[in-house]
């Protein structure tokens, strides 16, 4: 049963094309039978802890009071004194925004979410025709435009036949005369004896064994023009031709008869004159063509999307948008000082009366106990390697068929990724869904690749 592929899903099996790295033009260390492509392999990212303050370091005041004694006199009561109030310290509470992710600017194909990057050979293009890559506003896109070469038609005088020259013969003039002659000398003639043939047949190699690279077909391919080649390395066996041979049975040989000379009287011709030849002068030919000679070379302009486009312009198809992806913050509310703790000087006036009275020991004193700064961890994710393209192994006519698709569909829903239908066909909603977990597992996107199916637990 042949299964038919809706052209939306072409492609599943090719990769995005360029990104940064060059890549070679063929798979290195393939294996004959084994089909390759160029897929994206994802940038990799760690997740990093950051010490965040919460809560500055500050001082906890208390105030150990006067000591006093008891005694029998006359004298002031309460004797003029100060006394210190504690003003604790107020805090408050500030929102503080910290980035997790930085913000991104990528040249992409256009400005829809998962857009494909541009080939670098088209930003040097672009930039060759005067585009300011490296101060683009973000979200800009340009179109590359053509002005097709012109022709214009001239004279020319061409030569139809060179000058020459033509060489006329003068036979030469004869006359008849009798003469005896020998007409055959004695001889000796040769008789071939034949030989005689046989036929046999043999077997010849015409092509040795050989391996060749060949653009490989897949049931499902792209149809945006940003995909890379799929390559397969086919096994080419030795060629043989079965051909008839004609030998030798009993080689030729050869037998000599004498033959008697022959004398004959005849009119031969004698020579009056020799022949002798005439050089005739032959002038050249010429002639007035008409013909077309390029006038103008095609030309190459980028025009912003949005600009007005000269007429005669043509747009090649290539189009190229800065795409801008937002930092990725994270809000934390933490505690800081607002006014530190301090006291406040009371004046007592002195009071006199005849009693015990109380007699000072020891003055009151202030004690600071420092309070330490209060840190909180934050998780954020850091890039450790740059998305670049490779040759990976991917699935082809020769393994891609329904129970392989089935065994996708069914892998992909017990890890929760909606495959739509389980049928056995690759449909869209199969295709958004590997493509979404090959994202989220970091892994190289573009193709069905084996580190896909080992991923997914699929054995072929």
């Amino acid at each position: 049963m042949r299964v038919k592929y809706s052209s939306l899903l072409l492609g599943l099996l090719l990769p995005i094309t360029y990104i940064n790295a060059e890549v070679s033009l063929t798979p290195p260390n393939a294996h004959a039978g084994e089909c390759y492509a160029k897929v994206v392999i994802p940038a990799k990212y760690k997740t990093v802890e950051d010490r965040v303050l919460v809560q500055e370091a500050s001082n906890k005041i208390s105030i150990i009071p006067a000591k006093y004694e008891w005694v029998d006199k006359k004298v002031e009561v309460t004797p003029a004194s100060k006394k210190l109030k504690t003003i604790p310290a107020s805090y408050k509470k500030v929102t503080e925004e910290i980035e997790v992710k930085p913000a991104t600017q990528a040249w992409k194909v256009s400005l829809k979410r998962h857009a494909a990057p541009v080939s670098k050979e088209i930003l040097v293009a672009a930039k060759l025709k005067g585009i300011d890559l490296e101060n683009t506003t973000p979200n800009t896109c340009y179109k590359e435009y053509f002005t097709p070469e012109t022709y214009k038609t001239v004279e020319e005088e061409v030569v139809l036949q060179k000058a020459t020259t033509k060489t006329k013969i003068i036979p030469a003039k004869y006359e008849m005369v009798e003469k005896t002659i020998e007409v055959t000398p004695a001889s000796q003639q040769n008789i071939t004896v034949p030989a005689t043939y046989e036929y046999t047949e043999e077997k010849v190699l015409v092509e040795k064994e050989k391996t060749v690279w060949k653009k490989g077909v897949n049931p499902a391919q792209k149809l945006d023009g940003a995909t890379g080649e799929i390559m397969c390395l086919i096994k080419v066996p030795a060629k043989y031709k079965t051909i008839k041979k004609k030998v030798v049975k009993t080689p030729a040989t050869t037998k000599v008869v004498e033959i008697p000379a022959v004398n004959k009287t005849i009119k031969v011709k004698k020579l009056v004159s020799p022949a002798k030849t005439e050089v005739i002068d032959i002038p050249e030919v010429k002639s007035t063509v008409q013909k077309k000679v390029l006038d103008s070379k095609s030309t190459f302009s980028w025009v912003k999307v949005g600009d007005k486009v000269d007429r005669g312009l043509s747009y090649t198809g290539h189009q190229i948008c800065l795409v801008a992806s937002p930092a990725q913050t994270k809000k934390i509310v933490k505690t800081v000082l607002d006014v530190p703790a301090s006291t406040k000087e009371i004046t007592i006036e002195p009071t006199y009366k005849t009693i015990k009275v109380k007699k000072l020991v020891q003055e009151a004193q202030e004690v600071k106990t420092p309070i330490e700064a209060v840190y909180k961890m934050v998780k954020k994710k850091e890039k450790i390697s740059d998305s670049h393209q490779s040759w990976e192994r991917i699935l082809c006519q020769t393994n891609m068929n329904k129970d392989v698709i089935l065994k996708i569909q069914e892998a992909l829903k017990s890890k929760e990724y909606n495959p739509g239908k389980i049928d056995g066909v690759l449909g869209r909603d199969t295709r958004l869904a590997l493509d979404k977990y090959q994202r989220d597992n970091s892994l190289a996107t573009g193709g069905i690749t084996y580190e896909t199916l080992k991923a997914l637990n699929i054995e072929l």
